[in-house]
């Protein structure tokens, strides 16, 4: 089975390449944010998917590697990928869509509750390229009020 690449396969090209990483994460409303540093290496699997392999600190957990693969679903008309890491067991699936300035990916998943309990809770990972050496990533969860609130803000520069 040959599968054609679209449009959206095409615009996944952007994340190839070697990446550095600066973060700064919220670890809860009585704590100062903590800032983490890394580089991604993220290569094209023929097209239609890119894998990114990232390594680094993850603050709270120390050094970490993590794995995404993102790809295009033309039946669903819908990005969609996966997101592990060394630290922890789950396996994040991802479900989104491009804005319409083409600069914009959101990303939806369900995950473990970041208070600690058993429930499931909804996240949201926004990648947005300022330029095509420059792409932010911002974690989002969405609390209780019913808002999305941002926890996590990754500057990936590439590396020249």
């Amino acid at each position: 089975m040959k599968t054609e690449l679209h449009k959206e396969h095409h615009w996944l090209q952007k994340f190839v390449g070697e990446w550095t990483y600066q973060s700064e994460v919220s670890m809860g409303p009585d704590q100062p944010p903590e800032q983490a540093t890394g580089i991604e290496h993220v290569r094209s699997l023929d097209g239609l998917w890119i894998l990114a392999e990232g390594q680094g600190e993850m603050p709270g957990c120390g050094p970490a590697t993590t794995m995404l693969t993102l790809g295009y679903d033309p039946e669903k008309q819908h990005f969609i990928g996966t997101w592990v890491g060394s630290m922890m067991t789950y396996l994040w699936v991802y479900e989104g869509e491009l804005d319409a300035s083409e600069k914009v990916l959101s990303l939806s998943t369900e995950g473990p509750d970041m208070s600690g309990g058993s429930q499931l809770a909804k996240y949201r990972d926004v990648v947005e390229f300022k330029s095509d050496d420059h792409r932010v990533l911002t974690s989002h969860y969405l609390g209780d009020d019913g808002q999305w609130h941002a926890f996590m803000t990754a500057n990936y520069r590439r590396k020249q």
